[in-house]
């Protein structure tokens, strides 16, 4: 029988060929027990070869409704080895042409659950993947010039950029073929491959507009310009260390202008800077974001630049770099204005949200609007020949899940609006209200604890249906979910962002999202919200209808709402998002106790409450009560400058939460907080309550490094990092609560029983 390998043997490079077959061989060790599963999952990591969850697995959007099976299995599907996992396929910048589309259709369709899935790095993912068949894939993918090479694990991740670049009216200059020229320079550079974590790196044309996202980026580039001796020269305002995740990180400006010739050799010296002084051990403090925060900006720069100086000769970044004055992207059909045509249903709708006027006289950009991020293999052939046809095969991903197709001349926007309405792709709200961005949260992610996409998908349903109805002040507002706090939806950057939680009420454990408001979408990631407090799932789209109708009822002028949060305070804020807090009792609406697009109940296990236990949950919910109020202080004092009072009281909240926990044990626990901390080690932290599998007490951690000696420099970078790492801290502690109680039962169950 014809292999994919024999087939392919002339079109899959030889480089990429040959790891391919080394990765092959490894599976074929695994199988026989000669490697280690410990060992093999990092290789299938830098492979982009995930595992994924199976106790929910839905689609919220009607294209799939039913988990794969795997009824072959011998265990619980613990890895990818196990069971079928997840695959993530880099796009650099997001970039597509038509043979690729297809490839990506054919793999979806044969290998996967029938979905292309866009993520917020631009790239694409295939779930339900066997391991067995990723060799092959990779070597199909390899054949259209795709590789899956460190898409995942500890390296340098898909290189995304603004999807407007090369056609955007404001862009110093388009940066598509230096991110282009980067990927391919550090792709399996032997210099990053001995990082603590992952690296990741965004380019943008233009400073003031949302781009690329430059602030949440290990390493980000804006465009800029100057003039040299009376010549033109391009380069970069290059930022290192951002981050969001659990403690999210504004990246700090690492110089005004770095020649555009300087920026490969540069990006490798910070490389090896993190590969050498990064954090390995502790995982949880491996983020470059955590080194640039303990060198100090200044002297991160002057170990980089010290290392760009001393670093071995490495001639390859110049046959990368010289390929960028080669970059060109052409149109497929002449430009001609639209002039007087008959426009059908929904078009004026559709165009005033989905198109955008390029640069290019004549031509336009037109964003294919993918619920969800999701796409059928049918529906990306069709944009595969729609995209031959009109945009010169030019199509790239975005960063909000949907994709963007280039060089549509005026004249032919209502052909092409027909055949995206004819294969289901033709909604308007690209970059609106409605345009939800959400994570795959518990549908496939092991990591995430409430459904974000069943949210997503209900506010998108929700939002579209009065789409003609809302205010002009709230459409371009960014709503975006996440399914745990590691922030895979950008809650952090969002008008309104959304992370999932639970909590504990009366013996049932309940979905919950933390409400994020007031994050800054524009200026690349200006500024990140804070946290306001956790609702219950079924209530967050009342909350979303509280919050735009205030805003549209108080709004001064054409103040943003980032301006609306801050002139009408935390306070104001907080009391909103407190109107939906209340949970009724499981009898009275048991519909709060499941989670969106899954009927089945949220529980921790049928418990039963005795007096004793109940009063135990009472104490217990009076002081998580009062450690959020006073993480929520130390939030207003933050706001108001107050650094110092800000991380002493966000402190006080940990220790407040941890004083709850040790009281379920020790009533009388006193308040000394030296006590306090050393009884919750002993108590919750030694015995293994307060962990889990991820987080390896990572949380727990805040409170000791906290407890031992403040950050006394008491800027705004360390206030903030206690006000938000209290806020995880005391969302753990409920988390630990909640298993506490659940141990508990059991116990007592099994003595009834005997």
């Amino acid at each position: 029988m014809t292999t994919w390998k024999d087939k392919l043997a002339d079109a899959v490079p030889a480089d990429w060929g040959q790891e391919i077959d080394s990765f092959e061989a490894q599976i074929a060790l695994r199988k026989q027990g000669k490697i280690e599963e410990k060992v093999f999952a990092e290789t299938r990591l830098r492979r982009g070869a995930y595992g994924q969850r199976y106790d929910n697995g839905q689609r919220h959007d009607g294209i799939r409704t039913q988990k794969l099976p795997y009824s072959s299995l011998t265990k619980g599907p613990d890895t990818f080895w196990e069971a079928p996992g997840m695959q993530r396929i880099k796009l650099p910048y997001g970039g597509m042409n038509p043979q690729q589309m297809i490839a990506l259709a054919e793999l979806a369709e044969e290998y996967s659950d029938a979905i292309c899935h866009i993520t917020t790095r631009q790239d694409i993912q295939l779930h339900f993947i066997n391991i067995e068949d990723t060799p092959d894939i990779f070597r199909r993918l390899a054949a259209v010039g795709i590789t899956t090479r460190e898409a995942c694990g500890n390296s340098v991740r898909n290189i995304t950029a603004c999807p407007l670049a090369g056609v955007c009216n404001t862009e110093a200059f388009d940066v598509t073929p230096y991110a282009k020229a980067l990927t391919f320079y550090l792709l399996g550079h032997r210099d990053i491959q001995d990082f603590g974590r992952k690296f990741k790196v965004a380019f943008s044309g233009c400073e003031d507009e949302a781009c690329a996202l430059v602030s949440l980026h290990e390493l980000g580039g804006i465009a800029t310009t100057k003039v040299v001796d009376g010549k033109t020269v391009r380069g970069f305002k290059l930022y290192v260390g951002g981050g969001l995740g659990a403690v999210p990180h504004q990246a700090k400006l690492f110089d005004e202008f770095v020649p555009e010739e300087d920026l490969l050799p540069l990006s490798r010296a910070i490389g090896r800077v993190f590969a050498r002084l990064g954090e390995k051990k502790n995982r949880n403090r491996a983020r470059l974001k955590f080194l640039v925060q303990k060198l100090g900006i200044d002297e991160f720069r002057r170990l980089v630049l010290e290392e760009q100086r001393t670093m071995p000769e490495d001639p390859a970044w110049r046959e990368h770099f010289d390929q960028i004055p080669r970059w060109e992207e052409k149109p497929s059909l002449k430009a001609v204005q639209l002039n007087g045509a008959r426009r059908p249903e929904g078009y004026d709708q559709w165009a005033a949200t989905n198109l955008y006027q390029q640069r290019q006289s004549g031509y336009c950009l037109a964003t294919v609007t993918c619920p969800l991020g999701d796409l059928t293999p049918d529906q990306m052939r069709s944009l595969a020949d729609i995209a031959t046809r009109y945009a010169g095969g030019n199509a790239r991903t975005t960063v909000e899940q949907n994709i963007v197709l280039r060089w549509i001349p005026h004249d032919k926007t209502i052909e092409l609006y027909k055949e995206l309405c004819a294969i289901g792709l033709g909604e308007s709200g690209a970059g609106t209200i409605v345009d939800v961005v959400a994570c795959p949260g518990t549908d496939t992610c092991k990591l995430g604890i409430a459904s974000s996409r069943g949210l997503a998908g209900e506010l998108r349903h929700r939002l579209a249906a009065k789409n003609a109805s809302l205010d002009q002040s709230i459409r371009n507002l960014r709503i975006k979910v996440s399914g745990c706090f590691n922030s895979c939806g950008q809650h952090h950057a969002a008008d309104i962002g959304f992370y999932g939680n639970s909590r504990n009420i009366n013996g049932y454990t309940v979905p919950h999202f933390q409400v994020m408001l007031g994050g800054q979408w524009s200026h690349n990631a200006g500024s990140y919200a804070l946290a306001m407090g956790a609702v219950p799932s079924k209530r967050v789209p009342d909350l979303i209808d509280r919050l735009t109708s205030r805003y549209v009822a108080d709004r001064i002028g054409d103040e943003s709402f980032q301006k609306f949060c801050q002139r009408i305070g935390k306070q104001a804020l907080k009391d909103m998002v407190n109107e939906f807090v209340a949970v009724p009792p499981h009898k009275e609406d048991p519909s709060f106790y499941s989670d969106w697009g899954d009927p089945r109940e949220f529980t921790i296990g049928d418990m039963g409450v005795g007096e004793c236990a109940g009063e135990i949950v009472s104490l217990a919910q009076f002081g998580f009560t009062l450690a959020e109020s006073e993480a929520f202080e130390a939030q207003i004092l933050l706001d108001a400058g107050q650094y110092q009072q800000a991380d002493e009281k966000g402190y006080q909240a940990m220790i407040t939460a941890a004083k709850t926990l040790v009281q379920i044990q020790w009533l009388d626990a006193p308040n000394d907080p030296n006590i306090v901390v050393e009884e919750f080690r002993k108590r919750f932290v030694e015995p293994k309550l307060f962990w889990d599998t991820y987080h390896h007490g990572q949380f727990a951690n805040y409170l000791f490094a906290r407890h031992e000696g403040a950050d006394t420099r008491y800027t705004k970078d360390t206030a903030h990092k206690i006000v938000e790492e209290a806020n995880l801290f005391i969302d753990a502690a409920h988390k630990c609560h909640a298993k506490f109680q659940s141990q508990s039962a059991g116990a007592a169950k099994g003595a009834l029983a005997k």
